[in-house]
């Protein structure tokens, strides 16, 4: 399974580009390329087989948090705990149907920015503005896959208003696709 989410980026590519070709007018169009770091972009790989229902979703921390420096002000403590808490609960970002039957068995989340004293050099590295991003993955077992027919982000978009759009990639049972994904269409289908 493993193996299918790392191929994504690459097997999709074209599709994403082309489909982001003729929509994409802001400030960072020279950062456009998929997998870099675009302040208001995220992306999300998502791959369903049998089972098993992976999805990794990279962010700049900017679009989750509103800054990508390390929290120092009690201010910005808050935000990041509220953002990982969030992250920690990826039921409600994803929308999976109910009748899907999809159980969390892992969740991990990364970033410089949730690590704890003893990272302190990648801190400084941080306030000399350098970018920051958040890699969450999530690993589901579904007892009814068929009854999961797509990702429905619109409360991702809700929870985080600093993503503006997110590439998604998908390989399901029909398939794979790519779509550039919006709060107002907001739903990728496997």
């Amino acid at each position: 399974m493993r193996h299918l989410l790392l191929a994504l980026p690459f097997a999709l590519l074209p599709v994403i580009a082309h489909a982001d070709e003729h929509h994409h007018h802001d400030h960072h169009d020279e950062h456009a390329s998929l997998g870099s770091h675009e302040h208001g972009v995220a992306q999300l790989d998502a791959a369903l087989e049998g089972t098993v229902l992976e999805i990794e979703l990279r962010s700049p921390a900017i679009n989750l948090l509103g800054f990508e420096h390390a929290a120092k002000s009690a201010e910005d403590k808050r935000k990041l705990a509220d953002a990982r808490a969030q992250l920690e609960q990826p039921g409600r970002l994803f929308g999976l149907s109910a009748e899907a039957g999809c159980k969390l068995d892992e969740a991990r989340l990364e970033s410089p920015l949730f690590a704890g004293k003893g990272h302190e050099h990648e801190h400084e590295q941080h306030d000399a503005g350098t970018h920051s991003d958040v890699h969450a993955h999530y690993r589901y077992d579904c007892s009814t896959p068929d009854a999961l027919t797509g990702l429905d982000l619109r409360a991702l978009f809700e929870a985080f208003p600093g993503t503006e759009k997110i590439q998604a990639q998908v390989i399901g049972p029909n398939g794979q696709q790519g779509k550039l994904l919006r709060a107002k269409q907001a739903q990728i289908t496997f």
